[in-house]
């Protein structure tokens, strides 16, 4: 029986590398999208056919979905920043939008032109409504959060909206915050850096729970939902339900770094800082595990 064949958009961004090659391995053909010649020369050193595309502009998009003809369209489309902190974040916020949302409907409408039988899209589950229990995927997200709070939901809601509601086979998949190679929160990434240097806080009551999940099972699941699940969203994190008062003294040992230092609430607080720090809601991937097979691991820094 022969693999689909599958078309990643976003493909050089950390997740899209993972999964050009973990699918390679597993003998499913790949096409990878990228913005740039050196993204593309990248891509196809890991097996990748490469493919030059501006997301933004709806006829190179058509011409690489024609061009490659996938029967499985995976969306992975980003323009997060190198460092991380709440105001790079909103700096960055209306590119990441525009790509999203903008090159994501170009890049589905493509699909539905040629006939692609299921597309997967990057979502996320850290922005449900604060509530006492994890959210499952029939929680609404929140309403009226501080600006980088309400500018990603309206991102992730118009995303899902558009997935969802497609005439071909849409899935969703709400990743957590990715942790693991090459992410923020590798041992040598930016957050890393950052706490080392007493630069990432517990803000308040730090009673926020974080939904995190590794990078290589955030994999996993993407793939699972290439030839299993039923259409729809689904939660994607681990089993970690832990508050940032807890999580972040033990990565911070962890990395053998300094414990963080506590930052009280006051007018000058960052309002998104804040908002992380004590409204993040857990997140249940009961329905993953369920349909997907999907199986998170325990965090090495818990």
């Amino acid at each position: 029986m022969s693999m689909p064949r599958v078309f990643i958009a976003g493909a050089s961004g950390v997740i899209g590398r993972a999964l050009v090659q973990k699918l390679r391995t597993a003998g499913y053909p790949v096409a990878g999208a990228t913005r740039t010649r050196a993204g593309a020369e990248a891509l196809g050193r890991i097996g990748a056919e490469p493919i030059v595309m501006d997301a933004l502009d709806a006829g190179s998009v058509d011409e690489a979905i024609r061009s490659a003809r996938p029967e499985i369209v995976i969306e992975q489309l980003t323009a997060l920043p190198k460092h991380y902190t709440p105001a790079s974040m909103r700096a960055a916020l209306d590119g990441t939008i525009q790509v999203r949302v903008v090159g994501g409907a170009n890049l589905q409408a493509a699909a539905e032109r040629h006939g692609v039988r299921r597309y997967l899209a990057q979502s996320g589950c850290y922005f449900y409504a604060p509530g006492e229990t994890p959210a499952d995927e029939t929680e609404p997200f929140v309403e009226n959060g501080p600006p980088l709070v309400a500018g990603n939901v309206r991102s992730l809601s118009a995303i899902e909206d558009r997935v969802l509601s497609s005439r071909i086979e849409g899935i969703t998949l709400r990743y957590g915050f990715f942790y693991g190679p090459s992410t923020w929160y590798a041992a040598d990434g930016d957050v890393a850096q950052q706490v080392r240097e007493r630069q990432f806080p517990v803000t308040g009551n730090g009673a926020g729970v974080w939904p995190f999940v590794h990078i290589d099972d955030a994999v996993d699941a993407t793939i699972a939902a290439i030839t299993t699940g039923e259409p729809g969203p689904y939660n994607i994190a681990d089993d970690e339900q832990l508050t940032l008062a807890t999580w972040l003294p033990a990565y911070a040992a962890w990395l053998g770094a300094p414990p963080p230092p506590h930052a009280p609430v006051d007018p000058t607080t960052d309002p998104d800082a804040l908002y992380y720090a004590t409204r993040l809601r857990a997140a249940s991937s009961a329905k993953a595990k369920r349909l997907l097979g999907f199986a998170p691991r325990a965090r090495d820094w818990v």
